[in-house]
C-alpha cells in the first residue's frame, strides 16, 4: 500500500526515563520517521518531562507529550488523551519500554492496509544485561547478541512476512506494544475502554471491538520488530474485573465502549 497518508506514532510512559531515552533514541535512528510522536504520560514527574523536552530539541519531527496527573495506574485514559490528540490518519502503537529497530515504522506503514490492524511480536531484552543496555544507550541489536531471548523474532526477511495473510479472530500473539491501526477505525470503537482499570486486557479488549465491526487482523513476522527492556511487573495493578469486560465484548459482540475517547474530542470539548 502507498503510505501517502499521515503517520503517528503512540506510545505510554511512566517514571523511567532511562528507558524512554532509548526509545527516543531509536526513534531518531529509523530509516523513515512517523509524522508526529505522540506520548501518553501517565503522570511522570519532572525528570521525564526534560527527557521530553531534549529530545524535541533533537527530533526532525514533533514530539507531542500529553501529560495526565498521577491517580494510580490509568494507561486507558492516558492513551485515550494522547489519540485525541493525534493527527496521524494512521496509528503505530508501540510501550515506553521498547526499542524499535531501524526499519520498524517503515514495516509497519509498508504493511498497512484498509480494513485492518496489524500486530507484531516483541525481542525479550533479558534481566542481567538490562544495566548494560541502559548505561551504554544501546539501542541495536543482532540475531547473535548476548542477553536476548525469543532470538528468531529478530530476524527481518520482509519477503518471507509477506506470507502471512489476514485473520478474521484475534490472535493470541497479540501485543499492545506493537500494533498499528487506522484512527478512523479507532474512532469508530471509540477508543480504549476506559471502565478497564489497572493493568492487564486493554489491547485485546480493543482489538476484540476491532473484529466485531469486521476489521480484520494480520500478524507482523520477519518485520516490524521491537526490544523489550524487562522490568518487573507490579502484579497489584492488574485488575481481574478487566477480564470480565473483555469476555462481555466478545460474548455481546460489543461494538463501542461507552466510557472512552469521544469525551476527550475537539468536537466534544
Amino acid at each position: 500500500m502507498k503510505t501517502h497518508f499521515k503517520s503517528s506514532l503512540l506510545f505510554s510512559t511512566y517514571n523511567w526515563p532511562e528507558a524512554l531515552e532509548l526509545v527516543l533514541l531509536s526513534l531518531l535512528n529509523q530509516s523513515k520517521f512517523p509524522d508526529e510522536v505522540v506520548i501518553a504520560d501517565d503522570g511522570s514527574t519532572e525528570e521525564t518531562r526534560v527527557v521530553i523536552n531534549r529530545f524535541k530539541t533533537l527530533s526532525p519531527i514533533p514530539i507531542v507529550h500529553v501529560w495526565q496527573k498521577d491517580l494510580g495506574y490509568r494507561k486507558t485514559s492516558a492513551l485515550n488523551k494522547a489519540l485525541a490528540k493525534a493527527t496521524g490518519d494512521y496509528i503505530i502503537q508501540i510501550d515506553g519500554d521498547c526499542i524499535m529497530h531501524k526499519n520498524f515504522i517503515q514495516d509497519h506503514l509498508s504493511a498497512a492496509e484498509k480494513n485492518t490492524y496489524l500486530f507484531g511480536s516483541r525481542v525479550n531484552i533479558k534481566e542481567n544485561i538490562i544495566k548494560r543496555v541502559l548505561a551504554d544507550k544501546s539501542i541495536e541489536f543482532s540475531f547473535f547478541a548476548r542477553g536476548i531471548n525469543r532470538r528468531t523474532r529478530n530476524l527481518r526477511i520482509p519477503v518471507l512476512g509477506r506470507l502471512y495473510g489476514k485473520r478474521n479472530s484475534i490472535s493470541p500473539k497479540l501485543r499492545g506494544c506493537n500494533t498499528s491501526f487506522w484512527r478512523t477505525d479507532l474512532i469508530k470503537v471509540n477508543g480504549f475502554n476506559e471502565d478497564m482499570k489497572g493493568w492487564g486486557h486493554e489491547d485485546s479488549e480493543l482489538a476484540i471491538r476491532f473484529h466485531n465491526n469486521g476489521i480484520k487482523a494480520k500478524r507482523l513476522r520477519y518485520r516490524g520488530i521491537v526490544y523489550h527492556i524487562w522490568h518487573k511487573v507490579d502484579t497489584t495493578k492488574s485488575a481481574a474485573g478487566n477480564e470480565i469486560i473483555e469476555q462481555e465484548t466478545l460474548n455481546n459482540r460489543i461494538l463501542s465502549c461507552k466510557n472512552g475517547i469521544d469525551k476527550y474530542m475537539p468536537e466534544n470539548g
